[in-house]
């Protein structure tokens, strides 16, 4: 009897954890959409300015990566570029 009603406290602590960590992943998802519609949303005002939000986001994209990497890319462009006559 005591084997059982360990197994069902260590359950009911179990299935509480879990509970708490599904209830913290929900929160999270509705604060990640809630970002994702304010990005949305600086992306429409941008466009409402005449900026390029296609090229924006690849400056974001950018921003976001290594110097040395964009750097190397950049050249190996540069020399695909030169090499098909469109430089």
């Amino acid at each position: 009897m005591e084997d059982e009603s360990n197994a069902d406290a260590n359950y009911r602590v179990t299935a509480g954890e879990l509970r708490q960590f599904i209830e913290r992943y929900e929160r999270l998802e509705a604060e990640k959409k809630d970002i994702a519609d304010q990005q949305k949303e600086v992306m429409a005002e941008a466009k409402g300015r005449g900026y390029d939000t296609k090229v924006m986001r690849k400056v974001i994209a950018l921003r976001k990566r290594d110097q040395d990497d964009i750097a190397e890319e950049e050249a190996v462009l540069e020399m695909y570029k030169e090499a098909l006559g469109m430089s």
